[in-house]
């Protein structure tokens, strides 16, 4: 039903917005899917080739549901989706210099480190193709002249968390951030501080190497057994202190409670068993699709989505009361 329900919303979102108006390497692995090879999409209008560069490190399933949902934007709109990625700031704005090289028709990137990235994707701008920002960069994407942003209000949906953890009767907070100099999720951990009003530590991890984030997690929750909540800021790291809390001779669900921003796949059995609490949902796959939708209607007819301003597709809480509505979903990848 949940499948069904969101597949219509998007059509009927693709039907409005066009009345009204796009692995850590330069190629990011081959795409999956029409959308990034041959056989066009399932529209009549021209090929058009749109880049999509992202800070998703190997193996993030987040990264995952983003890449889905712009392929699915590509093939429905025939165009050739070139995704590529790289954690490294300087990297990703190099791989934003090669999508302008190429003369795409247009390019979608995240700005986790604004000030390294948008001054290459201001060039593109100024190349005459249209950019639109997604996920990381809210603050900062009209500096650079992109035409729309795509993604939720970080500091907001900390706040969000924090409120709830507060509700919840959190004492101590630990604050897991897997990338250090993203300010996205400085601005996540922050929001929680807010949210909370209480002591909030943050923890930093190198989210490239699930195997040491483990580690540290399991070090620190020996060490302060006040700490009472544990706030990771992607799933596969919240599902990783799962593990480490046990090791450290914590019981989740129980003397020690765990949240976590975004979903996937994993994440459903976890919520349903109580390891993990919660999760902020920003919907990666609606980012995608939308920011790649919004690049073919720029070319199409020159309208900007959302006038201009962000289109938010965050924060929602996901748990217990509503896994089962997203489970189909996530194993589908659109959530």
């Amino acid at each position: 039903m949940f499948k069904k329900t969101l597949r219509t919303a998007l059509a009927a979102t693709a039907a409005v917005l066009t009345v009204s108006l796009a692995a850590c390497s330069s190629t990011g692995g081959a795409p999956r899917g029409n959308g990034g090879g041959d056989g066009g999409g399932t529209v009549d209008t021209p090929r058009y080739v749109m880049s999509m560069v992202s800070h998703g490190a190997p193996g993030d399933t987040f990264w995952d549901l983003v890449r889905k949902g712009a392929e699915d934007a590509a093939q429905k709109d025939n165009i050739e989706l070139r995704y590529s990625s790289d954690p490294e700031a300087p990297n990703q704005a190099s791989l934003v210099q090669s999508a302008i090289d190429s003369q795409v028709d247009g390019i979608a990137v995240t700005m986790p480190t604004a000030d390294a990235i948008g001054p290459t994707a201001k060039k593109a701008v100024a190349a005459g193709i249209p950019v639109v920002g997604l996920n990381a960069g809210m603050e900062q994407y009209e500096k650079f002249g992109m035409s729309g942003f795509f993604g939720q209000e970080e500091g907001v949906a900390g706040q969000k968390a924090g409120e709830r953890l507060k509700q919840e009767g959190a004492k101590k907070v630990l604050c897991v951030i897997h990338e250090q100099g993203n300010q996205s999720q400085e601005d996540r951990c922050a929001g929680v501080k807010k949210g909370q009003g209480g002591t909030v530590e943050t923890l930093y991890v190198n989210g490239k190497d699930l195997t040491s984030v483990q580690s540290t997690i399991k070090s620190k929750l020996a060490q302060d057994t006040s700490i009472d909540w544990v706030m990771g800021l992607v799933t596969p790291v919240s599902l990783v202190a799962v593990d480490a809390a046990k090791e450290a001779g914590r019981t989740p669900g129980d003397d020690l409670r765990i949240g976590t921003f975004d979903t996937n796949a994993e994440l459903v059995p976890a919520v349903k068993n109580g390891s993990i609490d919660f999760a902020v949902d920003q919907q990666p796959y609606l980012q995608g699709y939308m920011a790649i939708d919004a690049l073919w209607l720029a070319k199409r007819n020159g309208t900007t989505v959302g006038g201009g301003r962000p289109v938010y597709t965050g924060p929602s809480f996901v748990d217990k009361s509503n896994i089962d509505t997203i489970a189909d979903a996530a194993k589908e990848g659109l959530r």
